[in-house]
C-alpha cells in the first residue's frame, strides 16, 4: 500500500514537471497577449507560431534578456532582428497558407523565414550580407527546420530558378518595387516589402490577371490612402 502510494506520488511528480511550459514560452505568450494581440493581429495560426518560435535563439547572448519585448534588437553587421509585431503583422497580411512556396529577401537573423516555416510548404531566403546568411542557415538547421533553404546574393534579383513564388515578402526597403520580383510572383501572388530610403512604407503588391479589375485600379491617382497601401500590378 505504502509502494503504491509513494509511486502515485512519484508519478505526479514526474507529470508535472514535464506539463511545465519552458520559461522562454511563457515570456513568448505574455509578449503576444499583453503586444501583439492588443494591437490588431488575429490569425490564430500566425499567434500560435509566434508563441512557439524561439526568437531568443535568433538574437546575440548579450541581448538574448531582451528576446521576447516588442522591440527590434541588434545582431550585428548594422542589422536588426525585426520587431515580433511587425513579423506577425507582414505575415498575417501575406494571407498565407500550406501550400504557398514563399521568397524572402533579407534573411537576417532568420526569425522572420523560422515563423513562415510552420505556414507555408517551402521557404527560400536571400541574405545580402555572407556572415548572416551563414549564421542564420546554421541557427534554422540547428533547430531543424527543415524547408528553409538560404542562400547568399542580392535578393532584389529574386531567386529565378525556383520562380515563380505563391508569395513573396521583404525585409530590406528598396527605392521601389524590382520588377524582376513582380516577374517571379504568380498569377494572384502576393508582395509585402517596404519601399523608400528615406521615408519607407509598406506597400502591398497583388498580381492581377482580370483585365477589368486591373484597369479599374490603373486609373486611381496613385496618391490616394488605398493606392499607397496597396500597388496592385
Amino acid at each position: 500500500m505504502v509502494r503504491s502510494r509513494l509511486m502515485m506520488k512519484l508519478l505526479l511528480m514526474i507529470t508535472v514537471v514535464f506539463s511545465q511550459k519552458p520559461d522562454w514560452i511563457i515570456q513568448a505568450e505574455k509578449m503576444i497577449n499583453e503586444q501583439i494581440v492588443i494591437r490588431g493581429i488575429t490569425d490564430q495560426n500566425v499567434l500560435k507560431v509566434l508563441s512557439t518560435t524561439p526568437r531568443h535563439q535568433f538574437v546575440p547572448p548579450e541581448v538574448v534578456k531582451y528576446a521576447y519585448d516588442d522591440n527590434p534588437l541588434p545582431i550585428g553587421e548594422g542589422q536588426t532582428i525585426s520587431q515580433p509585431y511587425i513579423v506577425a503583422f507582414m505575415t498575417e497580411i501575406l494571407e498565407i497558407d500550406s501550400s504557398h512556396t514563399v521568397l524572402e529577401i533579407g534573411t537576417g537573423s532568420g526569425y522572420q523565414a523560422a515563423v513562415l516555416s510552420p505556414l507555408v510548404k517551402q521557404v527560400y531566403s536571400i541574405e545580402i550580407i555572407k556572415a548572416l546568411a551563414d549564421r542564420a542557415d546554421r541557427t534554422l538547421q540547428k533547430l531543424g527546420y527543415k524547408n528553409i533553404n538560404v542562400r547568399w546574393g542580392n535578393g532584389y534579383a529574386g531567386w529565378p530558378e525556383k520562380a515563380p513564388f505563391d508569395r513573396i515578402i521583404g525585409t530590406a526597403a528598396p527605392p521601389e518595387i524590382p520588377p524582376v520580383l513582380i516577374d517571379q510572383l504568380k498569377p494572384g501572388g502576393i508582395m509585402v516589402l517596404p519601399i523608400g530610403k528615406k521615408w519607407q512604407e509598406l506597400v502591398v503588391v497583388k498580381k492581377v490577371i482580370q483585365e477589368r479589375l486591373a484597369k479599374r485600379l490603373y486609373c486611381r491617382s496613385g496618391s490616394c490612402p488605398w493606392c499607397i497601401r496597396n500597388k496592385v500590378i
